[in-house]
């Protein structure tokens, strides 16, 4: 049974596999950054410098003691949370979409047929008739 499984994870699929994931991890941390670094700020800029994650509709407010802590957390609605994860879906969707296109130009197209002459019996055919005419 061990040996099986060591043929298992050994085979090329599986190794495969577990490169892609890796690699699929790296990748969406870079992707995430630049959404989250580079891009959101540029989109709150353009939004009239809000901070979408701060947007919220607060359902009861917090209460805070007489000693100056919290006795009842603040319940709210954080919408700008979720209106930034719509913004990260779509800059992340574009994002790949032109990888992708970029990845299917460098693919070389399949070379063109060649032209097709005639076939044997086409050939054939105009020899015979050749031999007729003489």
């Amino acid at each position: 049974m061990l040996k099986e499984f060591k043929d298992f994870i050994m085979t090329g699929n599986v190794i495969d596999l577990a490169v892609a994931v890796i690699l699929a991890g790296a990748v969406g941390l870079v992707v995430n950054g630049f959404v989250s670094d580079i891009m959101m700020p540029i989109v709150g800029n353009f939004a009239g410098g809000v901070d979408f994650a701060d947007l919220k509709y607060v359902l009861s407010p917090a209460e805070i003691a007489a000693d100056g802590t919290v006795s009842k957390p603040e319940n709210a609605v954080m919408y700008g949370r979720w209106i930034n994860s719509i913004i990260n879906l779509i800059i992340v969707g574009f994002v790949l979409f032109m990888i992708v296109k970029a990845y299917n130009k460098t693919k070389t197209p399949p070379a063109p047929a060649a032209p097709a002459g005639p076939s044997q019996e086409d050939l054939l055919a105009e020899i015979r008739d050749l031999l007729k005419n003489k």
